[in-house]
């Protein structure tokens, strides 16, 4: 979601249309936008404006030139089944929004409640625990039942496979 206008040469988001179905890999001087440029969009965007593309389009971010902050918001989405990484797990297999267990500074949560440490969760799929918050603004952790959790404890050797 675009925050604010992004006009044509202010730089920032940028794509290669059509290269998601590309099966040749990326010409040499093209990421960093040296060669190929004709190639390298920065699509004109308007505050509130919204980018979707395939996470396999070739796409990055050109140095930013306007005199106003660059902002937006990123938002990711994926199939449950894939929309969680082993990065975002301890050597343990335990995840969760803690300084310790993944890779945000642990300054970012200081004096957080449980509500916002639910926000700073990693993507990752129904099959894990999760907290999730209630309307009043508690957390309440989604566990699925105890015969799943004892199957992937038996069958992959760990708490998530």
């Amino acid at each position: 979601v675009v925050l604010v206008d992004h006009k044509p040469g202010d730089g920032g988001f940028c794509v290669v249309p059509g290269s998601h179905k590309s099966n040749f890999k990326m010409p040499e001087g093209m990421v960093d936008g040296i060669n190929f440029s004709e190639f390298i969009q920065q699509p004109a965007t308007k505050a509130g404006d919204v980018v979707l593309f395939s996470e396999g389009t070739v796409h990055g971010a050109m140095g930013w030139t306007s005199d106003i902050q660059r902002r937006c918001a990123l938002y990711r989405f994926a199939p449950a089944t894939c929309g969680y990484g082993r990065s975002y797990f301890s050597a343990d297999g335990v995840g969760g929004a803690t300084a310790s267990s993944c890779s945000w500074p642990s300054k970012f949560y200081d004096d957080l409640n449980d509500a916002q440490r639910a926000v700073l969760e990693p993507p990752y799929a129904n099959r894990l625990d999760r907290p999730n918050i209630c309307e009043d603004g508690s957390v309440e952790i989604t566990q699925r039942s105890d015969r799943k959790r004892q199957h992937d404890k038996e069958v992959f050797k760990t708490k998530y496979f």
